[in-house]
């Protein structure tokens, strides 16, 4: 096989609008493994060079990004020396933007970029082309790829990161302190020329602040910049290309710097004495008042500790800090009496909690100021000797008993009397009283410890003032009136809790229902239940119960009663074997005694059945029927039998009562029968089948008499008075019948005001066919011939195959 070696020369010709760009660097590509001669032209002289692997050497070629010239931006030519320029070949570009950023004329080889092109969207494009054979469709040379470079311009203004920035430093910071770094990128070529060379620069700020113009890091300017004087600070930087030349794009931002705050300010009271008064009567925990310190820091460093540092009231008062207001609150911490001491002075200290040691040289991060409070005489009400009371009291004790004393005193100088008194509220009962006079609580109800252990009522002191109205005359004066007044607002109370002590007042009895059974089988000793005891009395030394049969049954027959010393009993079988028969349930009355004073006791009868169990004695049977039933049928299996019975039953009376209600079939079933009949169809129409619509004897008899007859053919909405016609005359032919009959209808007064159909069926006298009704049959001696039915056609198949031919009277 002969192989044809020829020599591909491909030109590449780049033109842009404003400037050609060529770069030296070189691309190789090999995209064919198999080897070939190469035969080729050098550019000096030709002649037949070295065998070779195939392979092509393409330039990179340049391409201005953002053409707006009027024509398409061309890009270089395509050929090869086996192109004679007769339009055989057809140059093919593919690869990235191929047909539609870049078009090759497929005669001549050159391509145009069809589109305006931005090195920020692509910055390179990968192109592959071929030159085919338009006869053949054969490629005569191997495909070779080269590549397109977009050129940038400066186009892309700097863009920082963020549009607004926010950052905060500590105040009082030195300067050069860094406060953050702001960052603008260019889009353009950071590898050609400046225009993505950025420097930063400060636009508003100064003196405050500064920005490297190469880092965009933001430093401080000032030293001590104090918080309290300013917090807020508004930074614009600028970043502009080209290296910050002239002509270059640049983009703002703003930052947004605030000064935190630090502890470099100290606690001030803004006085130096306080004054507070309290009254006598004021319970501890009691705030009296408030003191605030100023602090112009914010946050922690504003955190305010108070404290009393000395003073004589230092232990009946105390301070404590609000942290929401860093105020302090000065509260009662003892309880006070006018009557004592009537005035206290406190010295009370504010200071930070969070100090900063690089200002501790600025003084003392503390202040003191003076609190004095006085103390208020009021009126107290009584109090009680005790904060609560407990008393004990039988629960037999009688009604009137007296179970304990409550004291209440008032403390102020006039020592008023004391009025005693129960709260209803909490006693609804009125099971306790009180002597109003000396405060002793005593009984109006018997009690019931099982029923409530404890009761818990509030006794109430009120203070009772005496006035004496004195009448003086003459020098002579004589009491004339004793009044007596309770103060309710001077009184108080205190919880009195009465615990009711137990007596021995109930027996113990089962501690629940029993169900024992005893086996046929059993042996004699044998336990077959276990029976214990509740009481609701509690004894203090804890229940004793004991167990045995009551006197009538000390030596029982059948069974026997064990005690088992821990207040539960055995119930033992005495002979072997019982029989349901004979006995299938015994009563077994059982004592049960307790071990308190005074003893109780009580009677429980425990019932104990015969029940058939198996070898391991376990129930199967109790109930002495089931000894009647077959020894193969279970319970279930003959109240399945039963069931089943009665619903034969059911079926059988069901089923005979339908069978009498039953209706009697009609004589005709068959549709064919051609007896003489009279059949009503439901259908509209007049005819000779419509015979409720009219009186079809009427026509065949024109000499009948009228009779008076409702309409039946409508139903009118009034029912109206019949009027009465006259006769026919005799011999009337049926056609002036008709007439007369419609001509009566049209005369009517006493018709419907609605439209009705009134259908009469007139013959004539030459019918042909006659009369097919059967009405007449009767009078018709011997069978007729309806064979000339089948000859009517096929509307009349039906009648023909009714009457005609001699089966049918047969069948």
């Amino acid at each position: 096989m002969m192989r044809t070696y020829s020599f591909l020369t491909v030109l590449l010709w780049s033109s842009m609008f404003h400037a050609i760009h060529t770069m030296p660097s070189q691309k190789r590509t090999n995209k064919h493994s198999r080897s070939e001669r190469i035969t080729a032209l050098s550019d000096n002289e030709g002649k037949t060079l070295r065998r070779i692997k195939r392979g092509w050497m393409w330039n990179q070629f340049f391409l201005l990004e953002e053409y707006t010239g009027p024509d398409t931006q061309y890009v270089g030519k395509l050929h090869t020396d086996q192109d004679k320029g007769d339009g055989n070949l057809k140059y093919i570009l593919t690869g990235d933007g191929a047909g539609s950023l870049f078009i090759i004329d497929e005669n001549t080889g050159d391509i145009h970029a069809a589109k305006k092109l931005d090195r920020e969207e692509k910055s390179l494009y990968v192109l592959r082309a071929k030159a085919i054979d338009r006869k053949t469709g054969r490629q005569v040379e191997p495909e070779s790829e080269f590549i397109i470079k977009i050129h940038d311009i400066n186009d892309n203004e700097p863009k920082f990161t963020k549009d607004m920035y926010t950052a905060s430093i500590p105040e009082m910071s030195g300067v050069g302190t860094s406060v953050i770094q702001v960052t603008a990128t260019d889009a353009d070529d950071a590898n050609y020329g400046n225009s993505a060379k950025v420097v930063y620069s400060i636009l508003q700020g100064q003196p405050y602040f500064s920005v490297d113009p190469e880092t965009g890091i933001i430093k401080t300017a000032l030293p001590d910049m104090s918080r309290e004087n300013r917090e807020q600070y508004q930074v614009v930087i600028q970043a502009k290309d080209m290296g910050g030349q002239m002509g270059g794009l640049s983009g703002t931002t703003t930052v947004n710097i605030t000064l935190t705050d630090v502890n470099d300010n100290p606690p001030r009271f803004p006085q130096s004495t306080y004054q507070f008064s309290s009254p006598e009567s004021a319970p501890p925990g009691t705030p009296l008042g408030r003191i605030k310190a100023n602090d112009p820091d914010v946050g922690e460093n504003a955190e305010i500790e108070y404290s009393i540092s000395s003073g004589d009231g230092s232990d009946m008062f105390d301070i404590v800090t609000d942290k929401d207001t860093q105020e302090g609150i000065i509260t009662v911490k003892e309880h006070l009496d006018f009557e004592n001491k009537m005035l206290y002075t406190l010295r009370v200290e504010a200071t930070n909690t969070h100090p900063d040691p690089r200002f501790l040289q600025l003084g003392p991060f503390k202040d003191m100021a003076l609190v004095k409070i006085s103390v208020e005489d009021i009126d107290e009400p009584p109090v009680f000797s005790r904060p609560w009371y407990l008393m004990d009291v039988d629960e037999d004790a009688k009604e009137g008993s007296i179970i304990g004393q409550v004291v209440a005193q008032d403390p102020d100088i006039t020592k008023n009397a004391i009025k005693y008194s129960v709260d209803r509220h909490t006693d609804l009962d009125r099971i306790f009283n009180i002597y109003s006079g000396n405060g002793s609580l005593f009984i109006s109800k018997p009690l019931d410890r099982e029923e409530t252990p404890w009761h818990n009522i509030t006794v109430i002191a009120t203070e009772i003032s005496l006035f004496i109205d004195i009448d003086c005359k003459y020098l002579y004066c004589n009491t004339k009136n004793f009044l007596v007044s309770d103060n309710p607002k001077q009184s108080s109370q205190i919880p009195v809790f009465i615990r009711i002590l137990d007596i021995n007042d109930h027996a113990p009895e089962f501690d629940k229902y029993y169900e024992t059974f005893v086996c046929e089988n059993a042996k004699a000793g044998q336990l077959i239940q276990t029976v214990s005891a509740v009481d609701k009395d509690d004894p203090p030394r804890g229940h004793k119960f004991f167990f045995e049969l009551v006197p009538e049954f000390a030596v029982h027959p059948n069974f026997s009663i064990v005690d088992n010393k821990d207040n539960t009993a055995g119930i033992m079988t005495r002979r072997n074997g019982y029989s349901r028969s004979k006995m299938s349930t015994y009563l077994l009355p059982i004592i049960i005694f307790d071990n308190d004073y005074p003893i109780q006791s009580s009677t429980g009868t425990l019932t104990i059945r015969v029940c058939a169990c198996d070898s391991r004695g376990n129930m199967q049977s109790c109930s002495a029927e089931a000894l009647l039933l077959p020894a193969g049928l279970s319970t279930g299996a003959l109240v399945a039998i039963l069931l089943c019975i009665i619903i034969l039953l059911v079926l059988v009376v069901l089923f005979t009562a339908l069978k009498r209600q039953r209706k009697k079939e009609p004589l005709i079933i068959s549709k064919d029968d051609v007896r003489d009949n009279i059949v009503t169809y439901n259908d509209e129409g007049g005819g000779e089948e419509d015979t409720q619509a009219f009186d079809i004897g009427t026509l065949r008899n024109p000499e009948a008499r009228e009779e008076s007859k409702m309409r039946r053919d409508v139903i009118p909405e009034t029912i109206f008075q019949i009027r009465r016609t006259a006769p026919l005359w005799e011999n009337i032919d049926v056609q002036d019948f008709i007439h007369r009959r419609l001509k009566e209808n049209d005369l009517d007064p006493a018709a419907p005001p609605y439209d009705s159909l009134a259908t009469y069926a007139y013959e004539g006298n030459d019918s042909i066919a006659n009369s097919l009704s059967s009405l007449e049959s009767l009078t018709t001696e011997g069978n007729q011939d309806y064979d000339y039915l089948s000859d009517w056609g096929p509307r009349f198949k039906k009648l023909a195959d009714m009457y005609g031919g001699e089966d049918s009277d047969r069948d």
